[in-house]
Formats: structure tokens, sequence, C-alpha cells
């Protein structure tokens, strides 16, 4: 008996093998956000992911409030990989981006569209991944799909600096961002998984959409009434955030990949509305 619960034990660990605890401190901070604006007739849903076209600002405006703008180091957008571009008036996360960056003095430099910068944003967050030592660890934030992590992956140890994924820790709260794939011959979470032999180290908190309850956690679905104190707030950067939350093309209020943001930030994996009007309280600037 003893043995088979030794078997047993063994069995379920080679699944959990990663620290659940990210030991997170300030260090330098890289996201990836879906959400293209052009319609995509290769994929089964042609539409973009309206949803990052506000989370990506309130991901910046949780920063940004902690006036830590200098730890993020990599924010790239419109990462469905193959899926064409937009024009860049109807771009609805380079507005955001745009936005975030000349309200909130983020970098410019680190911010790419990847459906225009593929190379360029693989480059640069390859080489952020590759200088990850224990004394500079890299907190990847999971708010798009996994095949262009998956060539980021590819291209740091094509490089020769697999063992900085040692150092590299990604977080998540979806199984779709995981999972899905747009075109058949692109790769999940499990494949990232195996082609760096289980380096980086993964956090998955719940899901932070419960849009049958307007008042919990990111994604009132279509209640916009729990957050009008954004639209109501006299820092003008606050009403701009409102109005990239209502640019939403389903009208949804929905910015739950932010929740990620706030969780590794202000180490709550169970914001709300009004938790976020506490914290942003006065405004940003």
């Amino acid at each position: 008996m003893k043995t088979i619960a030794i078997l047993i034990m063994c069995f379920f660990s080679s699944f959990e093998l990663f620290p659940q605890e990210l030991n997170y401190t300030n260090n330098r901070l890289a996201v990836s956000f879906d959400g293209n604006s052009e319609p995509d007739a290769a994929y089964k849903w042609p539409t973009g992911d309206p949803d990052d076209w506000g989370a990506l600002v309130a991901s910046c405006a949780i920063i940004a409030k902690l006036g830590l703008q200098d730890i993020l180091v990599h924010c790239s957008y419109n990462n469905f990989i193959d899926a064409p571009p937009g024009p860049d008036e109807e771009n609805q996360l380079k507005i955001s981006a745009d936005g975030a960056i000349e309200l909130w003095g983020f970098d410019e430099s680190i911010f790419f569209d990847v459906t225009t910068q593929l190379k360029e944003s693989k480059a640069q967050l390859a080489a952020e991944m590759g200088k990850s030592t224990a004394d500079d660890p890299l907190y990847y934030i999971h708010a798009g799909l996994s095949e262009f992590i998956y060539q980021v992956v590819e291209k740091v140890i094509a490089e020769g600096n697999i063992e900085a994924l040692n150092h590299v820790y990604l977080l998540s709260h979806s199984k779709f961002n995981e999972n899905e794939i747009r075109r058949d011959y692109h790769r999940t979470w499990d494949d990232i998984r195996k082609l760096c032999d289980n380096r980086i180290k993964y956090k998955k908190i719940k899901d932070q959409n419960d849009k049958e309850n307007p008042n919990n956690l990111w994604n009132s679905g279509k209640d916009f009434s729990v957050w009008y104190w954004m639209r109501d707030h006299p820092d003008r950067t606050i009403k701009w955030m409102y109005s990239r939350l209502k640019a939403h093309s389903g009208k949804v209020a929905d910015i739950s990949d932010c929740g990620m943001f706030y969780y590794l930030l202000v180490g709550d994996d169970n914001g709300n509305p009004q938790k976020f009007r506490d914290f942003i309280e006065g405004g940003i600037n």
C-alpha cells in the first residue's frame, strides 16, 4: 500500500512542476495582448477580441498608479499570429497603447503592434527573457494566445539562452488563451512547456470574468453602470480609460486581463469595480 501511495504521489507531482508562489517584488514585467481590430477571415470567429482594447489601458493604469512605469519592459498587442493588420485609425489596440504612453509616461520603445512589428517584438521580448537571472527574473503576463510566446521562446533557445528561461515566470488566468489556436499549425501553452523542458515557471489564478455578477471581478457584461465612476472622474485620464472600456465592439464591459496585473502588483486575485475605484482614488496624474 505504501508503495502504491508513493507511486500515486510521483504521478501527480509530474503535473505540478512549478512552485505556485511567484515571490514578485517589482521585478521586470512583460505582457502580450491579443485584441486585433481587423477581421481575420481564416479564423472561425472573424472578429478580433475587443476586451483587450480596455484591458491594456486598465493594466497600464494599475502600473502607473503605483509609479512603476519603468518595470514594464515589453508590451505587445494584436498578437493573433497570421491575422491581418488594420489601418491605424481603426486599430483599437494602437489607440489604447498610444494613449497610455502619452498620458502616463510609458516608454514608447517597448510597445509593439505584432501585426506590423512581429520581428521586432519577438526580438525585443526574446532579449528580455534571455537576460533573466535569479536576481533579475522576468514576469510575463499571458494576456493573448500562445503562438506568439511560443515563437519568442523558440528564439530565446536558438540564441543559446535556454537556461535563462528558468528565471521567467508566466502568469495566466485563461484556459482559452493557453489552448486556443487560430491556425492548425499554431502551438499552445503545453507546447511551450515542452519546448523549454518545463523551465518557465507557471502560475494560474482564477478566471477574472464573472459577467453574471457585475460587482465581482473585471467583466460586468452589459452593465456599464459599475464603471460610471471612471466616466465621472475629475482626472481626464480616468475619463479616457472609461472611453476605452466603452469602445468594446460588442458593448461589453470587459477588462478581465487587467486582473492579472491587480493580482501581481496589488496581491489580490478577487478585484472588482469598487476595489478598483478605491485603488485609483484621487486619480493617476
